[in-house]
């Protein structure tokens, strides 16, 4: 599977399926979520000890227009919410 199918498989596609318009997708209206990383380092640091550990090789990570992650580092803002349809 190529990096760009995969994102595919985990933003616009399930929008799509749940009939979500504004998301998924960058473009000029949508919501600003966006995950800024490099492919060849991401790697998840979680185990059964420390279920919660961040992944590494991500650099920002910003959810509704506020950055979530900036560089490399969680911010405490947590401005995400349920969506219902």
């Amino acid at each position: 599977m190529t990096l760009e199918d995969a994102v595919r498989k985990m933003t616009s596609l399930p929008a799509q399926r749940l009939g979500l318009k504004d998301r998924g997708i960058i473009k000029k209206g949508a919501f600003a979520d966006l995950v800024v990383f490099n492919p060849e380092r991401v790697h998840d640091t979680a185990n059964y000890k420390e279920p919660y550990a961040y992944p590494m090789g991500i650099r920002h990570v910003i959810v509704n227009g506020t950055f979530v992650v900036k560089d490399g580092a969680h911010t405490g803002a947590m401005p995400g919410k349920v969506l219902r349809k």
